[in-house]
């Protein structure tokens, strides 16, 4: 798959002009669209230390719906791959 990307900004409300692609007459192409954001997110992040005093450590312990740790992992990141129908299995 060949990937272009170009931003814009939009002079008309919901039109956009796109211009000068490499695309030939007669090829396919799919249009997906994001709204630009230039604001970053604050992350925070733990050192190994502060972790360790931290309550997120065995934070499920007490939990007895979690048998196996690993394939509700799993099955966790499954569902969220498989949201509205599309599987990103199948993307890569």
């Amino acid at each position: 798959m060949n990937a272009l990307r170009v931003q814009k900004v939009l002079s008309d409300d919901g039109k956009i002009q796109l211009s000068n692609l490499p695309f030939k007459r007669g090829q396919t192409v799919e249009v997906i669209l994001f709204l630009y954001s230039d604001q970053k997110i604050k992350r925070s992040s733990l050192s190994v230390k502060e972790l360790k005093k931290s309550s997120l450590i065995g934070i499920w312990k007490d939990r007895n719906d979690i048998q196996d740790s690993s394939l509700y992992a799993r099955e966790l990141r499954k569902q969220t791959q498989t949201r509205g129908g599309i599987s990103f299995d199948s993307i890569r």
